[in-house]
């Protein structure tokens, strides 16, 4: 898999980008990354997708604050991986509406 770096606007993390099973994938790894990174970047990756892309989200735990503000326009996935880490992947729902708020990218309790 060639995975190549590209600039994403508001990121704090390298991005990397490639195809898999038809999509491009955008990956960013925010594993060791503390609050409010992990959110920052979820937040500029997902306006990157469109029906033919999805975002892989690799992070130390599930970001249980970012699911209720994306899960009207974005599905996910959580993926275990060996070494204890997640995988998110996220993709856009069919037909959805732009709905998201991409300025609340704050885990603010």
């Amino acid at each position: 898999m060639n995975k190549e770096k590209f600039d994403v606007a508001g990121a704090t993390v390298d991005f990397y980008r490639y195809k898999q099973d038809g999509y491009t994938i955008y990956e960013f790894d925010t594993s060791k990354s503390g609050p409010p990174e992990p959110m920052v970047n979820a937040m500029a990756g997902l306006q990157l997708l469109d029906k033919d892309s999805k975002l892989s989200m690799i992070n130390h735990k599930a970001p249980g604050g970012l699911f209720p503000k994306v899960e009207q326009e974005f599905d996910y996935e959580i993926n275990q991986l060996d070494d204890g880490r997640v995988q998110v992947l996220f993709s856009k729902k069919v037909g959805s509406a732009n709905t998201t708020d991409f300025s609340a990218n704050s885990c603010g309790g």
